[in-house]
């Protein structure tokens, strides 16, 4: 995991290489969830490469039934009062090519004309490198720069928000900021519209937990984990109520109770952790945290329950898991609201 984050982190350190020296390559692969990155350096390489002269210089293909023949047109097409072109490739799956358009596609990366830089992006379908077309995974690694697009660090993140809130004349501290991040997820995109909901309903400078709690849409792994909590504690009736809304918003329940084990089992881990003299930094790297602020919840939640309450919540979510997979009829939202009220009253 280390590793890919280093090769991640590498691939768009270059890009900003570039940017920075005005030298872009002839070719990228973007890839990755943080649709709100990925759209900024498109926009920066599009200002660099053809700005005043987009009309004339840049051209944006949908994949979908994309031939390499066009393709090839588009990219050898000449530049206009300009240097350069940009052709931007949307939801191109290369790996699915037919072995004639893969090698169409290879003898064009080989002679790609210098004043053009393509840009092929995957936004809606998974990038997914495959070994097996050796000759075409050989060029592309060659003659193209992959950048993944992925959540910005701790530190980045933190930042960042903290910038977006004061261009709407709030502050936040580093620990709120940090029960934002929990609630609302860690992607770009999908913060700005919470912090423009949360700005405009704070009314001190300074953003607030309650103001966060108040009009933030929390994602589900959060609700989950106000689910588990709340069975921790023995409130069932408040379990019942998150539990309630994610059915109405038609999350799957077997999806749903996946997502409760995983987090009773990071309860469990926590409580092991507690037991055993071990800190939240041993928590952080059993579970892969990138912040400690979701291990001291963690923590906080397993001084409540016992180990065997941990291990029978794991075991019944198993017999759950089963239950609803092997015997028809079962209703699943039913086997949920049991399985809360076991384990609350546990």
């Amino acid at each position: 995991m280390a590793v890919q984050r280093r090769a991640a982190a590498g691939g768009l350190e270059k890009l900003k290489e570039a940017l920075a020296s005005g030298e872009l390559g002839p070719a990228y692969i973007f890839y990755g969830e943080e649709s709100y990155l990925r759209e900024f350096y498109l926009s920066e390489m599009k200002k660099q490469l053809v700005a005043g002269f987009e009309s004339f210089n840049y051209h944006r293909l949908e994949g979908k039934s994309l031939t390499v023949q066009a393709l090839t047109e588009t990219v050898e097409a000449l530049p206009m009062m300009a240097q350069r072109t940009m052709v931007q490739v949307v939801d191109w799956d290369l790996y699915k090519l037919g072995e004639e358009q893969r090698n169409a596609l290879i003898a064009l990366l080989e002679d790609f004309p210098d004043y053009c830089c393509l840009v092929i992006v995957y936004d809606q379908i998974e990038y997914k490198p495959n070994k097996t077309y050796k000759k075409l995974y050989a060029a592309l690694d060659k003659h193209t720069q992959a950048v993944k697009f992925e959540e910005q660090s701790q530190n980045e993140i933190l930042k960042w928000v903290s910038r977006r809130f004061k261009a709407a004349g709030h502050t936040i501290d580093a620990p709120t900021a940090e029960h934002l991040l929990f609630t609302c997820g860690c992607l770009m995109n999908g913060l700005i519209p919470e912090i423009g909901k949360i700005a405009a309903y704070a009314k001190g400078e300074r953003i607030t937990k309650a103001d966060i709690d108040a009009v933030a849409a929390p994602v589900l792994e959060a609700q989950v984990f106000e689910m588990t909590g709340a069975v921790s504690k023995g409130s069932f009736d408040r379990a019942a109520e998150v539990l309630g809304t994610l059915l109405k918003l038609q999350e799957e329940p077997i999806m749903l109770l996946a997502l409760i084990g995983k987090e009773l089992r990071k309860l469990h881990t926590a409580r092991i952790a507690l037991d055993t003299g071990r800190d939240k930094f041993w928590l952080m790297e059993r579970w892969n945290m990138r912040s400690d602020y979701p291990a001291r919840l963690l923590l906080d939640n397993a001084r409540k329950v016992s180990r065997e309450w941990c291990a029978n919540g794991v075991k019944r979510c198993y017999e759950a898991d089963l239950r609803m997979k092997s015997v028809s009829g079962v209703d699943g939202a039913e086997e949920l609201k049991l399985l809360l009220m076991e384990l609350a009253q546990g």
